[in-house]
């Protein structure tokens, strides 16, 4: 297994490229399934969440190739329509090649998900999207059981906004007969990609980056190209990396990103005291002289993203006041708190919000990584605390970060992977 050792205190600057959206690229490759023929993803992330994709979409008898960023998939020999418990268990977004399996081929056979190792993450609004336009599904033996003869258009409100879901049964719906309208649809710009990357196959889509989305179903797609987008997450991470351990008065440059997609992140930065700005593709940061505390509640996008409510968690520790910051989406993702403790924040909480309490230092220890973002927020502290921080069970980051200590040591960063033996 993996560590990451750290020494602390050494300033960052520099110039650091963020690699394509993880996200993203979770919903191009399934969407993949609803036309045979070959595709090609560009800019597509090196990270084991991807391998996993592409290991699950290998037993349905797709082809794959992933060769300098650029993933080739051929759909042409597509023999199995099911994703089994072993391979799902790895990874919730899985589940994303419910709508497509059942949209071309009206079955599919999906183990129910498991992936991050933090709170409820309900799959019953995937399910009963896809069961509104017309599949009968059944839960047998822990799977997901979807059959239907042809899907027909449905008018479908999500109770509460949801990236996955809407995701599903939009691939679902391309290929429904008649009109089909998604209320409440979730509008992060993963979920605008996979819309687009849908009509350069041949859907009818109308809304896309808005809350209302309208498809018209037509009888065939047919294969595209698309480049990923830039992870909005990653390179937020790399943004509060600069402003908790930046070189007084230098920049932390982030480039191949994508700034209006970033905006809540920004401004909470600004308001922290870091300097930023922003080109067509770019982001320079100057650390602030002293981290002011800032209150962050996190909410569906356009709001302050969940996936950058720990590495906030972590600037916060070093602020000069105190500040409460709460997590509306996920109300159990605060698993990286003892942690940070660990290493001297003087952090408490109380069901989904955490009150932050700056201290004047952090100091070098031995923590633990329980999912992905949580790893990001230790490596963050561990690069402004005092002495050595390892950083225990990284294949967490190793899901959602392309060689997050390479890009790091590029910065000015101490910070190296080791093997270690846990038990």
């Amino acid at each position: 297994m993996d560590k990451f050792v750290i020494t602390g205190k050494n300033k960052l600057s520099g110039t650091v490229t963020v690699s394509g959206a993880k996200n993203a690229s979770l919903a191009l490759m399934p969407a993949t399934i609803l036309a045979s023929g070959m595709y090609h993803l560009y800019n597509t992330p090196v990270l084991q969440d991807v391998l996993t994709m592409i290991e699950l979409l290998e037993t349905m008898g797709i082809e794959s190739r992933l060769d300098e960023h650029i993933l080739t998939i051929d759909t042409s020999r597509i023999s199995k329509y099911e994703a089994p418990y072993e391979l799902v268990k790895r990874m919730r977004a899985s589940i994303y090649v419910l709508g497509p399996l059942v949209g071309r081929f009206g079955r599919a056979k999906v183990s129910l998900p498991g992936g991050c190792a933090w709170g409820p993450r309900p799959v019953n609004l995937h399910i009963e999207g896809i069961r509104k336009l017309g599949a009968d599904i059944e839960i047998e033996s822990g799977y997901i059981v979807a059959k239907a003869k042809s899907l027909k258009g449905a008018r479908i409100l999500f109770d509460i906004s949801s990236v996955g879901a809407t995701g599903n049964v939009l691939m679902a719906a391309v290929l429904a007969k008649g009109e089909t309208i998604i209320e409440n649809a979730a509008q992060e710009p993963e979920i605008v990609q996979l819309a687009e990357f849908l009509v350069k196959m041949g859907a009818k889509i109308d809304g896309i980056g808005t809350g209302r989305l309208t498809i018209q179903g037509v009888d065939e797609l047919h294969p595209a190209d698309i480049v990923t987008i830039p992870d909005r997450i990653e390179a937020g991470t790399f943004l509060v990396a600069g402003a908790l351990a930046g070189e007084k008065n230098g920049i932390v440059r982030i480039e191949k990103c994508n700034p209006q997609h970033l905006g809540a992140v920004i401004v909470k930065l600004e308001d922290a005291g870091a300097k930023i700005n922003i080109g067509e593709n770019w982001i320079e940061l100057t650390p602030p002289e002293e981290i002011e505390p800032v209150n962050v509640t996190t909410a569906i996008y356009p709001g302050f993203p969940t996936d950058m409510q720990a590495q906030w968690t972590a600037l916060m520790a070093l602020s000069t006041g105190s500040c409460i910051v709460t997590d509306t989406i996920y109300f159990d993702r605060f698993k990286h708190v003892p942690e940070l403790v660990r290493l001297g924040a003087n952090i408490t909480v109380k069901e989904n919000v955490a009150t932050v309490v700056g201290v004047k230092k952090l100091t070098g220890a031995k923590v633990m990584s329980t999912d992905l973002r949580a790893s990001a927020s230790l490596i963050l502290a561990g690069l402004a605390a005092e002495g050595t921080t390892e950083v225990l069970r990284v294949y967490h980051i190793d899901r959602g970060y392309e060689s997050i200590e390479k890009k790091l040591q590029a910065l000015g960063a101490n910070i190296r992977r080791e093997k270690y033996d846990e038990f």
